[in-house]
């Protein structure tokens, strides 16, 4: 029994260490089928501004950055109070090591945090939920943004296609604007009552609960303000680490701000897809709209392979960064018992 509950844990884990590398890799190799990879070298010699990319690196570290300040503030209401530094590496930490498993990091931080500052597991656990409830609305209110940004965009396609909002909505008269509303409210009141008795139903708002739990447990952090400012300053940090990747090719360069934007909001939701920093996923998400926006295949092509691979070396380079600072970071002192503790300086 013991021998089959092994083979069935090794088996388990095996097949989530392989399976999304096999998802990303099955993603890239149908993009990349036919792709002359030698031509890389040229472009990132002669055709790339270098100067861009490492203008976009700090933002990259920022964002991180934010995040291990904004969960060391996280902790505080519960009582806990584990020092920066260690929550910063945990962070770098942990998104280095999501690229060998995805979604592990979450997992490895909150046990760097209970090795070097003895915070207990389901604590940290627990808040990484409300960061997660955080970072979910806010790329909701990005995403309707965004949308809203590109309104003009849908009103000149209109145009040119020789349809015009008006003329369509002028097409109803009063009853038939009576009667599509009644039967919009019938439909909607008729899928609440099909989806209730559905398991779906009760996933969906097991799903929102927590979120909602999450960003009420957000009255109990002190300064409230500072939260938001490293909630925003972490989203604002991930959007220059990659907008500013667009004035690194002529093929891009170009695009402005909503077009960033937009792409930006996709390829966030493609990462949602458990592979190895979103490989496979993003670069589809990615590649697909800027196709929509003008750019001819091989350039977005171009433009998603280099820019997520020189952002994935980052996120390795501050990983080993994270594991070389915690190996000569000191861990708490037991003076009297398990809860008095000295903790050495910042």
């Amino acid at each position: 029994m013991l021998h089959y509950m092994t083979t069935k844990k090794v088996f388990n884990n095996t097949v989530k260490i392989a399976l999304p590398l096999l998802l990303g890799s099955a993603i890239l190799y149908w993009m990349y089928r036919g792709f002359d990879f030698s031509s890389i070298k040229y472009v990132l010699l002669h055709d790339m501004n270098w100067t861009w990319m490492i203008l976009s690196l700090p933002f990259g570290i920022l964002a991180q950055t934010f995040r291990g300040w904004r969960w060391k503030q996280s902790l505080e209401p519960i009582g806990e109070h584990p020092r920066s530094s260690v929550c910063v590496n945990s962070i770098f930490l942990s998104y280095a090591v999501s690229l060998l498993i995805p979604r592990i990091g979450e997992f490895a931080r909150c046990g760097v945090l209970n090795r070097y500052d003895k915070v207990p597991f389901p604590k940290a656990l627990g808040t990484v939920v409300t960061e997660r409830a955080v970072d979910t609305l806010i790329v909701l209110l990005i995403s309707a943004t965004a949308f809203l940004m590109q309104i003009p965009v849908f009103t000149n396609f209109f145009s040119k296609t020789g349809t015009r909002l008006n003329d369509i909505f002028g097409m109803f008269s009063p009853t038939g604007w009576l009667v599509t509303a009644i039967c919009g409210v019938a439909s909607i009141i008729l899928i609440y009552y099909m989806l209730r008795h559905l398991s779906l139903y009760k996933k969906v708002k097991e799903m929102l609960g927590g979120i909602w739990q999450g960003i009420c447990s957000l009255r109990e952090v002190k300064n409230i303000p500072l939260f938001i400012f490293y909630s925003l300053a972490i989203w604002g940090s991930y959007f220059l680490h990659y907008y500013l990747t667009f004035f690194c090719f002529d093929a891009t360069a170009h695009l402005g701000l909503s077009c960033a934007l937009v792409s930006f909001v996709v390829g966030s939701v493609a990462v949602i897809v458990p592979t190895p920093n979103g490989a496979g996923p993003w670069h589809f998400a990615v590649k697909t709209m800027l196709i929509l926006y003008g750019v001819a295949d091989n350039q977005a092509l171009y433009f998603v392979l280099i820019v997520h691979t020189i952002q994935t070396l980052l996120v390795i380079l501050l990983g080993v960064y994270a594991w070389i600072a915690l190996s000569f970071t000191k861990t708490p002192v037991t003076l009297g018992g398990p809860k008095e503790l000295t903790r050495p300086a910042e």
